[in-house]
């Protein structure tokens, strides 16, 4: 027989008229990430909008959602990101509160839990912590954090005993699991409301070292029999002038080298980079490189005319490695036009685009 569960979710959100909130998901109780198929939520307070779905559960898997705005033009504005999960904590809950924050695209950390920090970027600073977990536990909380220091992690204070009543000789400390910090605590009968706080703590020297920004929190849902509450508490309130990182910004047709053929191309990118790693660069932004060839001539050289989202411009191509070893005697022809052209004082665009599709057509005739 399938277990049946109630979700109620929270979000806090600040409408105006004519606005309304949705939520969608991965089971069938939420659409099926279907969103003409969402569950709508009603208007609680100025705070929160709020739903309630049953259901039921024949096997135990997460459970993904996230939240979209239909607006007063009935344009469908969907929250950043596609983190949210309900991880079925066991046969004997009954009810899930969710209390979620609105994830705004612009927000300023999500910059820095794209894929260029995270892998690149903020590598060395991904600290791997542990935590002892709770078996029995009535809140989860989660919350992110994209800047700490290597030797710092989160921990949350507050005020009732579950939450160390603001003492921060010992408090609960967050594991950090993909981009999100989380604890599980047992906090039964303890007089909720609360409110309490995100801190740093210092995993070195074993202390606390601050709050952060902003009020208190209150945390609401108590923690009723048979219940669970999970709290996506959105960023920590850090600032974020702990990561500072040099640049250039550069289109990659100025990038003509002696290997190229008489515009910067792809390859021009791998001394470029080089060169940006020997002085201490860290980014690298690029003009669009998207292909723009609509009539042939120079006015498709506007790097923002693309004719597709996807097609990378073919005037960036290098020929020499298109032909590789097998034709490589195809672009000993081209030599004399390749010199021409890199000893211009301008880019011939059209000259160059010319020469260049030409040439990959007759590759491709070659190597088909």
């Amino acid at each position: 027989m399938a277990q049946k569960v109630k979700l109620r979710f929270l979000i806090r959100y600040s409408t105006i008229f004519g606005e309304s909130l949705w939520v969608s998901g991965n089971i069938d109780e939420l659409g099926h990430d279907n969103p003409d198929k969402a569950v709508p939520l009603l208007y609680l307070n100025s705070e929160f909008w709020y739903g309630t779905v049953i259901v039921s559960i024949n096997q135990p898997q997460p459970v993904t959602f996230k939240y979209f705005l239909k607006n007063r033009e009935n344009e469908l504005v969907w929250e950043w990101g596609n983190d949210r999960m309900i991880e079925w904590p066991g046969k004997k809950i009954r009810e899930i509160e969710i209390v979620d924050d609105w994830n705004h695209p612009g927000a300023f950390g999500n910059a820095f839990l794209s894929k260029p920090f995270r892998k690149v970027l903020l590598k060395k600073s991904n600290l791997r912590t542990k935590t002892a977990e709770h078996k029995k536990y009535t809140h989860h909380f989660k919350v992110k954090a994209p800047l700490l220091e290597q030797h710092e992690m989160l921990c949350i204070i507050g005020g009732c005993p579950g939450l160390s009543d603001w003492k921060h000789q010992k408090p609960a400390l967050l594991e950090k699991k993909e981009d999100w910090w989380t604890v599980k605590l047992y906090l039964k009968d303890q007089g909720l409301p609360t409110p309490y706080k995100y801190g740093v703590y210092d995993t070195k020297a074993q202390k606390f070292l601050r709050y952060e920004a902003g009020n208190n929190r209150i945390l609401y849902n108590d923690a009723g029999k048979k219940k669970l509450n999970i709290v996506h508490d959105g960023f920590v309130r850090l600032a974020y002038n702990n990561w500072k990182g040099a640049g250039v910004a550069i289109p990659v047709f100025s990038l003509r080298s002696k290997n190229s053929f008489g515009v910067g191309e792809f390859t021009d990118l791998l001394p470029l980079i080089d060169w940006c790693r020997a002085a201490g660069l860290k980014m690298i932004q690029l003009l669009p490189v998207n292909d723009t060839t609509s009539s042939g001539t120079w006015r498709d050289s506007y790097p923002y005319a693309a004719i597709s989202a996807f097609a990378l411009h073919p005037v960036y191509i290098n020929l020499s490695k298109v032909a590789g070893k097998e034709l490589a005697g195809e672009m000993k022809l081209l030599k004399k036009k390749q010199k021409q052209l890199n000893e211009l004082p301008e880019l011939d665009y059209e000259s160059v685009l010319k020469v260049k599709l030409a040439a990959l057509k007759e590759l491709y005739m070659v190597l088909r």
